[in-house]
C-alpha cells in the first residue's frame, strides 16, 4: 500500500545557459510566451467583465500550457541569471520591467474573477433565499410581526451548468 502523502521528488535544476545566442534565444522566447499570455489574460478578462463567462474560459487550457511553459523557461532565465546579466544587461532589464507589468495585468484579472464570483454568489444566495420565503408558510409570531424562514427549513438549490 502506497502512502497518500508520500514525498515528491523535486525536479532537477535546469541546466545554465552556454553561450550568449542561446541566452538570447531563450529571453526571445519567453517574451513571445509573454505576449501569448498577456493577449490570452487580457482577453479573459474583458470577457468577464461582459459576462461572457462560458466564453472566457473557452481558452483555459492554452493557458495553463502557457503558464507551464513560462514557468519552466523563467526557471531556465533564472538559473542563468548570471549569464543573462553579462551577455543581455539591457534584455534583462526590459524582461524584469514587463514582467512587473504583466504581474499588475494578473492582479487586475485576478480581481474581476473575484467580483464575478462574488456577484454570482451573491445572486444564487438571493435565489435561494426568495425561494425559501416562497415555500416557507406566511406566519405572524408574537410580537405581530411576519416570521422569516428557518434556515433549516430551506431546500437545497440545484444550478445547472449545462443551460
Amino acid at each position: 500500500m502506497t502512502h497518500p502523502f508520500r514525498a515528491v521528488t523535486p525536479s532537477p535544476q535546469p541546466a545554465p545557459f552556454k553561450s550568449a545566442e542561446e541566452t538570447a534565444q531563450a529571453v526571445a522566447r519567453l517574451n513571445a510566451i509573454m505576449d501569448r499570455l498577456e493577449s490570452l489574460v487580457n482577453d479573459e478578462t474583458a470577457r468577464v467583465r461582459a459576462g461572457q463567462l462560458r466564453a472566457a474560459i473557452e481558452r483555459d487550457e492554452e493557458k495553463a500550457e502557457l503558464a507551464r511553459t513560462f514557468a519552466a523557461e523563467s526557471e531556465r532565465v533564472r538559473a542563468s541569471a548570471a549569464m543573462v546579466s553579462a551577455s543581455l544587461p539591457e534584455a534583462l532589464q526590459r524582461l524584469q520591467a514587463r514582467h512587473e507589468s504583466f504581474r499588475n495585468l494578473l492582479q487586475t484579472n485576478l480581481t474581476v474573477l473575484a467580483t464575478a464570483h462574488a456577484v454570482s454568489e451573491g445572486i444564487i444566495r438571493g435565489v435561494s433565499g426568495e425561494l425559501a420565503r416562497k415555500q416557507s408558510p406566511s406566519t405572524y409570531g408574537a410580537n405581530g410581526r411576519t416570521n422569516q424562514p428557518s434556515p433549516k427549513a430551506t431546500q437545497p438549490l440545484a444550478v445547472s451548468r449545462s443551460l
